[in-house]
């Protein structure tokens, strides 16, 4: 299985103490340059994201075209662009992302992803992850992720809390 993610789902994990949910779901993960390079440059303002750098199942894989990725600049941040570019050049079974814009380009572009939620609910349904509720609070009030009320809600009823 080909796994690429954007930056957001590694930080926000990173953040919380959970990045190792992704190598307990998807084994190895593959991060464009862009990626790599916004996870280096965020270990300052969080240093639990510098614990990327030293993951052997986060592999980084350099764009063979940058064709796609600069096409996609125009509406993207670089990582996302070059994410879902990778995603496409690997004919990725899944890409990991959470912008919506993002979201919306990846299924332009026929390619399935799931965001950092999905991943919890993944997790806990395959027995990675005890609950999910804590979890969640945690990327709320440590990492800033952003959870209107309502999903917040409709999680914790997918996750059975």
């Amino acid at each position: 299985m080909i796994i690429v993610s954007d930056t957001s789902p590694l930080m926000n994990l990173a953040v919380v103490g959970h990045l190792e949910l992704l190598h307990q779901l998807y084994d190895t993960v593959l991060i464009p340059e862009a990626v790599w390079n916004e996870l280096t440059s965020l270990s300052s303002q969080y240093p639990e994201v510098a614990t990327v750098q030293t993951l052997t199942w986060l592999e980084r894989q350099p764009l063979t075209s940058r064709a796609v990725a600069d096409a996609l600049q125009a509406e993207l941040d670089i990582g996302e662009a070059e994410a879902i570019a990778l995603a496409v050049e690997k004919q990725a079974d899944l890409l990991l992302i959470d912008e919506r814009r993002g979201r919306q380009v990846a299924a332009r572009m026929g390619l399935t992803y799931i965001g950092l939620l999905g991943v919890l609910l993944e997790a806990k349904r395959k027995g990675f992850l005890p609950e999910v509720k804590t979890v969640l609070d945690d990327l709320i009030a440590k990492a800033g992720f952003w959870v209107s009320r309502e999903l917040y809600i409709r999680v914790l009823q997918a996750a059975g809390e």
